[in-house]
């Protein structure tokens, strides 16, 4: 650990404060964190904590769901500044509009918006969970779904319902080459392609497995020909194709590394992809990349950055997120 690794973990120690990260932070600030995992693994292990201040690597709605999810305890952000495309493109007053126009349909919400938001709906999800809660809920129950259309539309196909779906996107899932996908599906025919639901229905055609972070990463280790028992009767691997924040990438090095974890870049430019010094780029959240070790340890030191969630939006929002730890 360098030097600054060392006085986070001894804040730690010192103020009873636990370190959250997401899989998309930068590796280092994975590598300091008590618990490292995707948004509603953040969520549940922020409702069982007895840790009195949570410090939340990752982008601000992360942070302002533990705090509702726990009132009383001290939540601080690193990056306050850190936002979210798909929390952005969703306004409270724009969903109390839509719901306004569609009276009798249900409002489910992914977990990527602000706490007002979540104060109008009626359950939330995660990548995670998204498919399981959708199918508990009544075949004949309209839903409104949001902010994400990707992640909508592929639940929609999964299950045959029709929701009506929000026009919002991420811009890190919805910006992956598909061109320089099947460039690397010829390049690599024998890795399997993991990717997110947050991806456009043109990438998602060619995944040979859909999931959120957590689950391609289990994914992975499951099935990756180094990390199995050689009884298994199941296809392993050595090599994935990896369409999501290339910040998963440390973790599944880390849990497989004899496995090879190819990333897809970003289109830019007229379908064009980054490529520099002969390697392609990483498809990145600038967001996430915003927590630093420095501004963790000073935030720690000092205490700052407090997260607030107003009393009376909390006091709504906390029912549908404990309604989605409840169906998950």
């Amino acid at each position: 650990m360098n030097n600054l690794s060392e006085q986070i973990r001894q804040l730690c120690q010192e103020k009873n404060a636990i370190i959250m990260a997401h899989y998309y932070q930068r590796p280092e600030i994975q590598d300091v964190a008590d618990f490292v995992g995707d948004s509603l693994a953040l969520a549940q292990v922020a409702a069982k904590t007895d840790a009195d201040i949570i410090v939340m690597c990752g982008v601000h709605f992360m942070a302002e769901t533990a705090k509702i999810l726990c009132p009383d305890k001290k939540v601080l952000i690193p990056a306050p500044e850190a936002g979210c495309s798909l929390a952005d493109s969703c306004k409270a007053e724009d969903l109390a509009a839509w719901k306004a126009a569609h009276p009798n349909h249900m409002v489910v919400s992914y977990v990527n918006t602000s706490a007002a938001v979540k104060a109008l709906t009626d359950v939330v999800v995660t990548s995670s969970n998204a498919l399981k809660i959708v199918n508990q809920l009544p075949d004949n129950q309209p839903i409104l779904f949001g902010p994400d259309q990707n992640l909508g539309g592929y639940i929609n196909k999964m299950t045959g319902r029709k929701m009506d779906l929000w026009n919002g996107g991420c811009h890190v899932h919805a910006r992956f080459s598909e061109e320089a996908l099947l460039a690397l599906k010829e390049q690599y025919p024998n890795a399997p392609v993991l990717a997110h639901p947050e991806c456009k229905a043109n990438i998602l055609q060619h995944a040979d497995v859909i999931g959120s972070t957590q689950a391609l990463l289990n994914y992975a280790i499951s099935h990756s020909s180094s990390e199995r028992p050689i009884s298994n009767s199941e296809a392993s691997h050595s090599q994935y194709i990896v369409v999501t924040e290339s910040g998963i990438l440390h973790e599944m090095q880390k849990a497989c590394p004899k496995v090879e974890f190819i990333p897809v870049p970003a289109e830019v430019d007229n379908s064009k992809f980054i490529i520099q010094n002969s390697k392609l780029l990483c498809n990145e959240c600038e967001y996430m990349r915003m927590c630093t070790l420095q501004n963790l340890r000073d935030c720690l030191l000092n205490e700052s950055n407090k997260v607030m969630v107003d009393e009376a939006v909390a006091k709504d929002a906390i029912r549908p997120i404990q309604r989605m730890l409840e169906m998950s």
